[in-house]
Formats: C-alpha cells, sequence, structure tokens
C-alpha cells in the first residue's frame, strides 16, 4: 500500500509517525483535525491497540472525534480534561519561529482553545508547509453569522492600515451554501499575500465585532516535526533551538495503510 502514496502523503505520514513517540503513557492528548492530524489519529490508535497505550484524547472538530473513538482511544471533553499535557496538529503554514497559520480544515477555534490549553503544542508538517512570511496560504477568520458582510467590510478597511500584500477575502463555502464550523459560524478567508506583522494582525483582528477568532498561532508551537518524501524527519524545538534528523521506513504489509485504505 506503500507504493500508493504520494510523496506528499509520505511527508505527512511520517511526521505523524514520528510526533507519536512524544506521547506518554497516561497522558491527555489534544487531537488535532485535518488530513496530517488524521494519520497521526491512527498512529495513535494503533499504539493503544497492539501496545496497550492508554491516553485520553480532546478532539478539535467533530470529525476527529469520530476518528479517534474509531481507532479506540478514549475520547474526553476539554472540560473534563481541565489541561492537557499535549497537543499534536497539522498547520497550513509555519515560518522559522513556529508561527503559524490554522484553519484550512475549518475547525480553528476549537484547535486554538485546546492547543493553547496545553504544556507543549507539536505541529506535524510536510515540508512545503514552511513558508519565509506566513501569508500565502489565505488566513481563516471565524465570523459568527449575523452582520458577517458587516464584519467583512471593517475587516477589509482595517488591512489597509496592516503591513499585507492583499486585502481581498470571500466567504468559504460548502457547495452553494456557506461552509458552517462545529459552532455553527463562518469562515471568512483573507487573501493577503504576505504578512509583515503576525503579531500586530492577530490582535487587531480579534478587536473587530463578529470576529469570533483568526487562523494566527503566534507564540503557541514548541516544536515541529517536518516530514520528507523520501522517510526523512527534522524535528525542530524552538524552545532551545535544536534539529533532530531521523529517518523512516515504510512496510509494504504495514496494518496502518490498510486501515487507511479502507
Amino acid at each position: 500500500m506503500s507504493g500508493e502514496l504520494s510523496p506528499i502523503d509520505k511527508a505527512k505520514f511520517v511526521a505523524a509517525k514520528r510526533s507519536v513517540d512524544f506521547v506518554e503513557d497516561g497522558m491527555r492528548v489534544g487531537l488535532g483535525t485535518g488530513s496530517t492530524a488524521a494519520w497521526m489519529v491512527r498512529c495513535l490508535g494503533e499504539l493503544v491497540r497492539e501496545d496497550g497505550l492508554k491516553i485520553k484524547g480532546v478532539p478539535t472538530s467533530v470529525r476527529t472525534a469520530e476518528l479517534a473513538r474509531d481507532c479506540g482511544i478514549q475520547v474526553i471533553s476539554l472540560d473534563e480534561a481541565k489541561w492537557l499535557d499535549l497537543t499534536i496538529d497539522g498547520a497550513d503554514e509555519f515560518d522559522q519561529d513556529l508561527n503559524l497559520i490554522k484553519g484550512g480544515g475549518g475547525a480553528l477555534l476549537q484547535e486554538k482553545i485546546v492547543a493553547t490549553a496545553s504544556d507543549q503544542m507539536i505541529v506535524i508538517t510536510d515540508v512545503g508547509k514552511e513558508v519565509e512570511a506566513l501569508g500565502a496560504f489565505p488566513l481563516p477568520l471565524e465570523l459568527i453569522p449575523f452582520g458577517w458582510q458587516t464584519s467583512q467590510a471593517l475587516i477589509e478597511e482595517m488591512l489597509i492600515s496592516m503591513d499585507v500584500l492583499g486585502r481581498n477575502s470571500t466567504l468559504r463555502m460548502n457547495g452553494s451554501s456557506p461552509f458552517v464550523t462545529d459552532e455553527g459560524n463562518f469562515i471568512l478567508d483573507l487573501h493577503l499575500n504576505r504578512i509583515g506583522n503576525a503579531r500586530q494582525l492577530s490582535m487587531v483582528l480579534n478587536q473587530i465585532p463578529g470576529v469570533v477568532e483568526n487562523g494566527l498561532f503566534i507564540d503557541i508551537c514548541d516544536k515541529v516535526v517536518v516530514g520528507y518524501g523520501d522517510g526523512r524527519v527534522e524535528v525542530r524545538d524552538i524552545n532551545d533551538g535544536s534539529i533532530e534528523e531521523d529517518r523512516l521506513d515504510f512496510l509494504e504489509d504495514d496494518n496502518l495503510f490498510r486501515d487507511l485504505s479502507d
């Protein structure tokens, strides 16, 4: 089955596989949302089933909760957990300071709440998500539906004074209807091209009425696990500046690959 994986999927898999090495017995773990995070949940499920790992998972979306339960992971709410030892999640972009853009999967609000309620956040990604400056990926904002067009106009007006290259925004759609988050909100994607001051932009965006949260994750990520299509993995730690390199092999008969093909 591994022979059918694209280089990007291989990169995502090795990053996810390496990230679960940081999970220890008895931990309360935040479970991210998105394609790379789904690999991680599957890898954790394999450890639970085959190695007897005992953890409690706090999912960041309904679909992650369903996948975690299917994989045999005990799922609890953040209110039940109170605080988490670790959160593992993906990212749409990351820079050298491990600041992120997240929300491509539409779960940025729960993802940010869970990540900031954790002792440590580990991001898993392929090398193609690394950028010199954030902003090439559209920045998602979660908006309440009431008056969203007014909020959009206020946002675009505010962007005139920000250090960004673009100011267009689009409402995320699901077919012919607006995409709706798990909290019943809309997603507005900002096409900024380049963000000069992500910290300032994040603070200003959250002051606009109707904006629930933005997809800039500043000073939240502690480590990023970067996967490559040839099986190489890098673990970069922002706290001590270290970079560890490793390589993971693929097995043609890996049960995990068979599970993912179902």
